[in-house]
């Protein structure tokens, strides 16, 4: 007897699933080293034994947010168990993301070079203006040659 193949994108939406219901069941959660936190997305294991559960924090520590998660995860995977219509629910681990910091270095980092390529690429003032002056003068002396060549 062959086994029925996985349904395409299942692990996609369990880990959409899962990632609605743990941010609906942290909002429940007492612990005030809970902050305003969001479910930044979610990875299962093939066999849904176990679920890195990604998390950005707006305000607080991240380390002390993770270890209370962590704390709570026996509760959170409970409702998840009553939540959720699959076998086998898994260990949730939680991870604090730094998606959002790294994000922040790179764009501060380009926006500092493009700041200097563009002070780089500015001419002086006074490179302007003795340009300026010689631009003037081929001017001025072009404007001669072409009078003295006309009878």
């Amino acid at each position: 007897m062959r086994h029925k193949r996985s349904t395409p994108n299942r692990s996609n939406r369990v880990n959409d699933q899962i990632q609605r219901d743990v941010a609906e069941l942290i909002r429940d959660l007492k612990d005030p080293r809970i902050g305003m936190v969001t479910i930044t997305h979610v990875e299962v294991t093939p066999d849904y034994a176990h679920a890195k559960v990604f998390f950005s924090l707006l305000i607080g520590k991240p380390e002390d947010t993770e270890a209370a998660l962590n704390e709570a995860a026996g509760y959170l995977r409970n409702g998840l168990f009553k939540r959720l219509m699959i076998h086998t629910v898994p260990t949730l681990h939680f991870h604090f993301d730094r998606t959002t910091e790294r994000a922040l270095e790179l764009s501060a980092i380009i926006t500092r070079a493009v700041a200097d390529k563009a002070k780089d690429a500015e001419p002086d003032a006074a490179e302007l203006a003795k340009a300026a002056k010689a631009a003037e003068a081929d001017a001025d002396v072009d404007a001669e040659d072409d009078e003295g060549k006309q009878p």
